[in-house]
């Protein structure tokens, strides 16, 4: 019973961290190198890696999406959709997909004349499964080599867990006070009838022997 009770605790937190993950924004610097626009099929089972701006696409086999490709300071490609997430989750309220579309068209450059540029998403890049993260804003910077600190990620993250020691802190106090009272004395209750069960085989017993030897 207590490897079932830890298997689910930590099931849980595993899912908890990977939502985090997905939905807390992340910073790329990044040179972009190209835009452009793709048809992509909508699967049933990979249809919540896509945000869903209005009623009709959850209709929808496939639409168009916007991509913007991108290149890493240490060469590695990286290629980030552009879609608004509106009031649907993660919460960022983005509904300005044209302009980011054309900030990013403003800021391609190439490897003779690098513009760097912090691109601020969300999301998992999978090539198997064709998912890509959402980009939510583009900043351009001095060069690869800033420091972006996330003080979102930080601040979010501080408070969550001081709720959640918070909670845990109050129901200990709660459970230690109602309910572990309760399951003792729900124990000693079946102690006692335990007991009282045995008293009772224990009196028909000696009735039993009484009899055998008359």
């Amino acid at each position: 019973m207590v490897y079932i009770k830890w298997a689910f605790i930590l099931i849980f937190w595993i899912t908890l961290g990977a939502i985090l993950q997905y939905s807390l924004p992340q910073h790329d610097i990044v040179r972009i190198v190209n835009t452009y626009e793709e048809r992509q099929d909508l699967t049933d089972w990979t249809r919540i890696f896509w945000s869903e701006p209005d009623d009709q696409s959850t209709s929808l086999s496939n639409r168009d999406v916007q991509f913007i490709q991108a290149v890493r300071a240490n060469g590695k490609p990286i290629v980030y959709r552009n879609e608004d997430t509106s009031w649907g989750w993660p919460p960022y309220f983005k509904f300005d997909t044209a302009n980011l579309y054309t900030e990013a068209n403003d800021a391609i450059s190439d490897k003779d004349d690098p513009d760097w540029v912090v691109v601020t998403h969300y999301g998992w890049r999978n090539e198997f499964l064709s998912i890509f993260p959402n980009a939510i804003f583009i900043k351009h910077v001095e060069g690869p080599d800033v420091r972006i600190i996330p003080w979102f990620n930080i601040i979010f993250l501080t408070v969550f867990f001081a709720i959640v020691w918070a909670l845990w802190v109050r129901w200990r106090r709660f459970r230690e006070a109602r309910i572990d009272p309760m399951l003792e004395s729900v124990e000693d209750g079946l102690y006692a009838a335990g007991d009282a069960i045995d008293e009772r085989r224990s009196s028909f017993r000696r009735w039993l022997d009484s009899w055998k030897s008359k």
